[in-house]
């Protein structure tokens, strides 16, 4: 992970911009917990306001673009976190898990440094709904490799609350599945440099045609007319909140 940001991360600031309405999800989430822990806080996106929080963040680069104000920042990981037993009252982890080399380690330390719960918002793998996994198929493949499953949340937290987080149309946040209703989003290689999935995978090109073309000719409208009114879409991502004794 630390290789990985330290290369795609550069704009990541500007790219992935927290969106007001999920940051109000997981503000929600969060609870009466007063102090935070923010794993894989990479350039700050969805710290709570007015908590006292400590970010964890592996990738310099992302470290770097923090903003002017933002909580502290030690570089370190999820499986190792630098903070005490029960030493803050939550552990929250956005769109971060898949990143980490030992998932099971990871929630260990979440349990083991937070007195009241766990938060982390992530993406469920099962689903498949995404109208992009038409053009990349391996999309669909690289989620299911390093996303993980629902249970293995259960597994390593003991009972957890699933809720589901829908992704509004004009979200600002540019995670991979945020441009539902804005599908030419997909075609400009800036925007898709704000996904590490894009990072990850090669040999799009042809899928990318392919969308390219059913703009142009209105095949895809046709196809997914329903989406363009909707206002909020479920493109699979969860948040899931452990509460600790």
């Amino acid at each position: 992970m630390v290789a990985l940001y330290d290369t795609i991360g550069i704009d990541y600031a500007n790219l992935r911009r927290p969106d007001p309405r999920i940051a109000a999800a997981i503000e929600a989430a969060l609870g009466d917990a007063e102090s935070v822990v923010n794993i894989g806080a990479g350039a700050g996106s969805y710290e709570p306001v007015g908590k006292t929080v400590a970010a964890v963040e592996p990738s310099a680069e992302m470290i770097a673009q923090r903003p002017e104000g933002s909580a502290p920042a030690y570089q370190g990981t999820a499986e190792a976190l630098p903070l005490d037993d029960k030493s803050v009252d939550a552990a929250l982890a956005i769109l971060t898990v898949h990143h980490w080399g030992d998932l099971a380690a990871g929630l260990s330390e979440m349990r083991r440094v937070a007195r009241k719960r766990a938060v982390l918002l992530t993406f469920d793998p099962d689903c498949r709904d995404a109208w992009l996994l038409d053009y990349l198929p391996a999309l669909a493949e690289l989620d299911a490799e390093q996303m993980p499953a629902m249970e293995e949340y259960v597994r390593h937290l003991g009972p957890v609350s699933i809720t589901t987080v829908p992704i509004p149309h004009d979200c600002i946040d540019g995670f991979l599945y945020a441009y539902w209703r804005r599908p030419q989003a997909y075609l400009d290689p800036r925007i898709r440099k704000g996904s590490s999935s894009f990072w990850k995978l090669d040999g799009l090109e042809a899928g990318l045609q392919r969308l390219e073309d059913d703009l142009a000719s209105g095949a895809w409208e046709q196809a997914h007319a329903e989406l363009m009114s909707a206002d909020s879409y479920d493109a699979g991502y969860r948040l899931v909140v452990a509460e600790f004794d």
